[in-house]
């Protein structure tokens, strides 16, 4: 009989997402009439932008026609969305690419995880703590840790805990680890790190022979003009930084799927003999063996997010968002209840109120205010306590949800 792949038995629940899906249906089951306001998962709720329609439109009109019909297209995705990409995202920042840095994907959950493949199992590998899910669950899948101590950590990781007191920001590992994953914006704290805070991780990779995983994936929602948006911005982070970026929640493409991964030609590892190789090579080499590209109508409409038009369409959405953050972010001040993020990001990070466990007050908010929001003990043993809510929403729901919580806390 096949064995199974044991290391996926360490995990100690469902992933956090579907646990929550499970909780909602059992309560809408045995109360149908209560209307539910889902701020929990981060998904988008505003369609696509029409200069992004009508480019994908286009796309699927051409697969009709066999002469401009497209099979196979590149693995690493089309070299003019590359460019676009490029000229429109990177250039006004100040970041030179070539083409053959920038590798399109499905999304930058699956590039995020697919990573770890062009790296050696004996890499010691640092995460926050609170911190997206995936980065902890896929190194347990592939093997690098041991079992979940009673903390809640898992042997072999190093985890780096982001709380009140250091600002939600990571410190530096006390010892020395390989592989870095850094978010900003932050999910799901919200919190965004400085050019300085930056700087002094690209400063410690580089001393350090480290690889930063930067996942950018929330870049576009920042307001504040001196935040960067690109890891890249900072001196020297092309020789120790790969670079996730989604058009998920840019630009609504999470049930479309399109996201790309930056791997810089100066990004270099040692093999076994201690010789050094090119990451880029690596990540080139796996894209072609398992992966066989992003569909042609789905790099078009990627491409027209960065047209004039479509980016102007696109900042509409995301400006609709991120009020909605806003809304959300002072009701909740207003309710007595500390609140953090929502400024750069589409996601507000609160305390829980009375002292209360992340999971009791979810079932609390479900259950008296029929709002839907997500645990922070669900992102790592310091989220405990504290309680995620997210701004994809429609307006309307956003301040219902707000007002039936400043009902319930705000007296």
């Amino acid at each position: 009989m096949a064995r199974i792949n044991d290391n996926y038995l360490k995990l100690q629940a469902g992933y956090l997402f579907p646990e929550i899906s499970r909780r909602v249906s059992e309560f809408t089951t045995a109360n149908p009439d209560a209307s539910v306001i889902r701020l929990g998962i981060g998904d988008v709720t505003k369609p696509l932008v029409p200069a992004v329609l009508k480019a994908f439109h286009e796309g699927v009109d051409e697969m009709a026609n066999g002469k401009t019909f497209h099979g196979y297209g590149p693995e690493q995705g089309y070299d003019w969305l590359a460019q676009v990409i490029i000229d429109k995202a990177y250039k006004p920042l100040g970041v030179d690419l070539k083409a053959s840095e920038v590798f399109i994907s499905d999304g930058s959950k699956c590039d995020s995880s697919n990573i770890l493949d062009i790296f050696d199992l004996d890499n010691k590998v640092a995460i926050g703590d609170p911190v997206y899910p995936v980065y902890n669950d896929t190194n347990v899948m592939v093997g690098r840790t041991g079992e979940i101590n009673t903390e809640g950590y898992y042997e072999g990781l190093v985890y780096m805990p982001c709380t009140e007191e250091n600002g939600f920001t990571p410190q530096f590992p006390e010892e020395k680890v390989d592989i870095i994953y850094l978010c900003f914006p932050n999910n799901p704290t919200g919190t965004v790190a400085t050019r300085t805070q930056l700087k002094a991780w690209v400063d410690y990779a580089r001393e350090n022979e480290s690889v930063i995983l930067f996942d950018a994936a929330y870049e576009a929602f920042i307001t504040e003009a001196d935040i960067p948006h690109s890891i890249y911005e900072i001196d020297g982070a092309k020789e120790c930084a790969i670079e996730f970026r989604s058009f998920s929640k840019t630009a609504g493409f999470t049930g479309v799927r399109c996201g790309l991964t930056v791997v810089p030609e100066e990004l270099l590892g040692t093999t076994a003999n201690g010789e050094k190789f090119s990451f880029n090579k690596l990540w080139n080499r796996r894209q072609c063996t398992k992966f066989n590209g992003v569909s042609y109508p789905v790099q078009k409409a990627a491409a027209a997010v960065y047209s004039d038009e479509g980016w102007a369409q696109v900042k509409e959405i995301i400006d609709y968002y991120m009020e909605n953050a806003r809304i959300i972010r002072e009701g909740l001040t207003a309710a007595r209840i500390q609140c953090f993020g929502g400024v750069n990001a589409p996601y507000i990070w609160l305390k829980t109120p009375q002292g209360m466990t992340s999971w009791d007050f979810f079932d609390k908010l479900l259950n008296e205010c029929f709002v839907v929001g997500t645990p922070g003990s669900g992102f790592g043993p310091s989220g405990e306590g504290y309680f995620r809510l997210s701004a994809f929403g429609e307006r309307e729901n956003v301040a219902t949800a707000v007002a039936r919580i400043r009902e319930k806390w705000g007296k």
